[in-house]
């Protein structure tokens, strides 16, 4: 099988190099920077395993520069282009996708579509009736910022939306590439496996929303967090997994998904959904509210990024505790070591962590990592067990 995908960021990416690994893979994305790196066997993106399968494996991987090229004489097609939220239209903006599978159809490519990117439950279906075809199919994906390749490699199951043989084909594809004997394999019809990927999303959001409205109460009644976490959580039921405080859910797919499966429910009774939303907005008032408290004269922002091993800052929750502080008049100032901007939302960028350091009578830093423990007096942060 000849593959092409469309869209080199995490999910692109990953499944490119995964794939290639057995496959002759094609990749094409807008940006001509990031062709250039993967061209010279670099990521554009930090991830560990990709980096190092990039510079180390032999890959079948070919770079093209043109989406006509990726599309020549290709088999299967995937989509990995980037979605969002669009908080006017009340839905996903998901005309990447759509622009992606008319040009498809424009050219000559007979190829199957497949879709990584997420999308409204019944989108696949939309477009299935409106290009009158069964070749466009929904795969959920279900990939960490950072350990997309390590996730695509050891996948906790391998969802596909149908079950005619060519899904059977595209699934046997993934699994081969693995490294995870017996994957798990699903098969639905696309809207379902639409809604599995919001669904799965919005469970993990609301177990965070859970665990910080654990924190928020202890904060406020001046109790042991940890205790209470470690003693609910030696529950089998719940486990001691996903379970450390935060500032609030953020990245690439928990703000966006759970927003957009509310969206879904219109006309549908729901309590649940609206409060998993609702929970994290509220979580990052507590939290600049209790930094405000400590009346501080300038506060330091410790990474923009979500976690550990990331480079993505997208709709991080700090961001929102950062608008919250500076709205209070409280000077603010941010280091990433990712930014190459003098200023971030006109608050000054500083490049030097020493220099950071001295300056802030006040450190926020939703993960603590080594470079700042020795200022631990001055660090605000839930995190408790230094991962997640």
């Amino acid at each position: 099988m000849k593959i092409a995908v469309i869209g080199m960021g995490y999910v692109g990416l990953s499944n490119a190099v995964l794939l290639s690994q057995k496959y002759n893979v094609k990749v094409y994305d807008i940006i001509p920077e990031k062709l250039d790196k993967i061209s010279n066997k670099k990521s554009p993106i930090r991830d560990k395993e990709i980096e190092e399968y990039l510079a180390q494996k032999k890959l079948k991987l070919s770079v093209v520069s043109t989406f006509g090229e990726a599309v020549d004489e290709v088999e299967l097609i995937i989509i990995a282009t980037p979605t969002n939220y669009d908080s006017e239209k009340n839905y996903f903006d998901t005309s990447s996708v759509e622009s992606v599978i008319g040009a498809v159809f424009k050219s000559d490519s007979k190829a199957s579509i497949l879709i990584k990117s997420t999308v409204p439950v019944g989108f696949t279906e939309k477009m299935r009736s409106q290009y009158n075809t069964d070749r466009i199919i929904f795969s959920p994906e279900f990939l960490r910022e950072g350990k997309a390749l390590l996730d695509n490699l050891y996948p906790s199951r391998i969802i596909l939306g149908g079950t005619s043989d060519k899904c059977r084909e595209i699934a046997r594809v993934f699994s081969e590439c693995s490294l995870k004997p017996d994957v798990e394999l699903l098969f639905t019809d696309n809207t379902e496996a639409e809604a599995i990927k919001l669904f799965a999303n919005t469970y993990l959001a609301m177990r965070v929303a859970f665990f910080n409205e654990l924190d928020s109460y202890a904060e406020v009644r001046g109790l042991n967090t940890k205790d209470i976490i470690d003693g609910v959580s030696m529950d089998g039921r719940i486990g001691k997994h996903y379970n450390n405080p935060s500032f609030g859910y953020g990245g690439y797919c928990l703000p966006k998904d759970t927003k957009q499966l509310l969206a879904n429910y219109q006309s549908v009774p729901q309590n649940m959904m609206s409060a998993i939303v609702d929970a994290n907005r509220t979580r990052k008032d507590h939290v600049a509210d209790m930094i405000i408290k400590r009346n501080p004269s300038t506060v330091g922002i410790y990474r923009l990024t979500m976690k550990t091993d990331s480079d993505n800052f997208r709709q991080s929750a700090i961001q929102g505790v950062m608008k919250r502080i500076k709205a209070k008049g409280i000077e603010v100032v941010v280091y990433e070591p990712s930014l190459k901007e003098e200023k971030f939302f006109n608050s000054r960028v500083e490049k030097d962590l020493g220099k950071f350091k001295k300056k802030c009578d006040l450190i926020i830093a939703n993960r603590v990592e080594h470079d700042i423990e020795d200022c631990l007096d001055k660090i605000y942060t839930r995190d408790l067990y230094n991962r997640d």
